[in-house]
């Protein structure tokens, strides 16, 4: 073989490895610092984890990685763990059945509060959810609750999963006073349009941030209505301030490119 075919064969095979191998099994913290127009001067500063689509079940993500990604968190201390779905995955390449109870497990030591993702429905939402409660883990479906943090009440809201579910975004809110600061949790960001403004911020997972970034094909393999509007990061509309997490794990196929694995802890700013 030409040693031009060589270079390129020696290439492409280095990028099948990076892309199969070595980065969907790294593990980035991002951090960021968002300033939020409707964040009470209480708060200024809270520091909130981001989890999201761990997929446990693919090849590169066992109860190992899973317990990699909850001490990585713990070691940030933030003051908030918020978990945003799709924490099973049975169904990709080579993934293989993984029991929701041992993911929890390994999420105990995290607390937070969740929502449940499409893979977590596809696989068992009733299970999957039980399981994260029976760790301590508070799972919001068209719900919020009230946490008292600095002596403030601070509102959580979970929407239902926007693929699998109905998700009702009035009957999340319903019991929010107008005035009270809100922090929307939704698998999904395609929902973000439907959050209206009094929401400090909306969080939210599924798209992998493209999970393979190249141009052109990043765009047809986020799985949302709006191409790549909602790829990832902090999303500002209207006003209106959402921030997308690429995530742990891979859907469909085990791979990833120049998006690693990740979880978010974010500072908020008054």
């Amino acid at each position: 073989m030409p040693a031009a075919g060589l270079a390129l064969a020696a290439v492409i095979a280095g990028l099948a490895a990076w892309t199969a191998w070595i980065e969907p099994r790294r593990l980035v913290v991002r951090r960021r610092t968002l300033r939020l127009p409707r964040w009470p001067r209480e708060l200024d500063g809270l520091r909130v984890a981001l989890v999201s689509d761990l997929h446990a079940g693919a090849p590169q993500v066992d109860g190992a990685f899973v317990a990699r990604v909850a001490r990585a968190v713990r070691r940030r201390q933030p003051d908030l763990v918020l978990l945003l779905g799709d924490f099973v995955d049975p169904d990709g390449t080579l993934a293989r059945p993984v029991a929701p109870e041992a993911v929890a497990a390994r999420l105990r030591a995290l607390g937070g509060v969740a929502v449940l993702g499409n893979h977590d429905w596809h696989t068992d939402g009733q299970r999957v959810a039980e399981a994260l409660r029976d760790a301590g883990i508070q799972v919001l479906e068209d719900e919020a609750i009230a946490v008292e943090v600095r002596g403030v009440r601070l509102w959580l809201a979970g929407l239902a999963d926007a693929t699998e579910r109905s998700p009702d975004v009035g009957a999340a809110l319903a019991d929010v006073p107008s005035d009270e600061p809100l922090i929307v949790l939704s698998h999904d960001p395609d929902l973000f349009p439907r959050v209206p403004a009094r929401a400090a911020l909306t969080v939210s997972g599924h798209t992998h941030g493209g999970q393979v970034n190249v141009p052109g094909l990043r765009a047809r393999m986020i799985p949302s209505r709006y191409g790549d509007r909602y790829a990832r990061g902090h999303v500002v509309e209207g006003g209106r301030q959402l921030y997308v997490t690429s995530g742990v794990g891979t859907s469909t196929h085990p791979v990833r490119f120049a998006r690693p694995p990740e979880v978010v802890v974010l500072t908020l700013r008054s």
